[in-house]
């Protein structure tokens, strides 16, 4: 019984990873049955039946794709204290992430969002809660870094989270469809100086 268990749940886990892989290129919607099961020599039965629904699949494939997400972006933050020094741990991250993407395509919830920003339903739902709990994070660490005095206790944190997702696809953007190397180090190096615009100037 063990034994089966663990073949199904890596069975689970190799259908999921080449899912991934395929929506980077192809989109969520783009995902289909057919071409993961040649990708991965399984019958079409085999690859649906451990999600039981196309949707579940695609559900399953954002979900690894959020986790990855994480563990290379948000994890470095929650390492460093919260506030400033959480806030430029992630900014290294994320801009280390754009430059060598884990997705053939970049940042896999950056293109789900512009995919399904217009198309109502589950998977649109759950691109938006991934999403929101992210500018969540980002803003609680500015403001606990304008509570403890590191940036301006006047600081709108909605304002600097906009301004740092927007270098942050436009970097996306600059590597994947321009071919730009230089965009990660640029977009890093924009990112803190948004951020030290923001400390509070000294008194006189």
């Amino acid at each position: 019984m063990r034994k089966s268990a663990e073949e199904a749940r890596r069975t689970r886990e190799r259908i999921v990873g080449a899912a991934v892989h395929q929506a980077s290129g192809a989109g969520l919607t783009g995902l289909t049955i057919g071409s993961l099961a040649s990708a991965l020599e399984m019958s079409k039965a085999g690859v649906v039946g451990p999600f039981g629904s196309r949707a579940e699949l695609q559900l399953a494939t954002l979900d690894r794709a959020v986790q990855m997400f994480t563990a290379a972006v948000v994890a470095p933050g929650r390492a460093a204290d919260p506030g400033l020094p959480c806030l430029n741990a992630v900014i290294d991250a994320w801009c280390a992430y754009l430059a060598d993407s884990p997705f053939p395509n970049g940042c896999f919830v950056t293109a789900a969002s512009c995919e399904l920003d217009g198309q109502p339903g589950e998977l649109r739902n759950k691109v938006q809660e991934a999403v929101t709990r992210w500018r969540h994070f980002l803003a609680d660490q500015v403001a606990a870094a304008s509570a403890t005095g590191d940036l301006a206790p006047d600081l709108e944190p909605g304002d600097l989270v906009s301004t740092l997702s927007g270098l942050a696809m436009t970097a996306n953007q600059e590597i994947q469809l321009l071919g730009d190397r230089d965009a990660a180090l640029r977009a890093r190096r924009l990112m803190h100086a948004a951020v030290a615009l923001h400390r509070p100037r000294p008194t006189i």
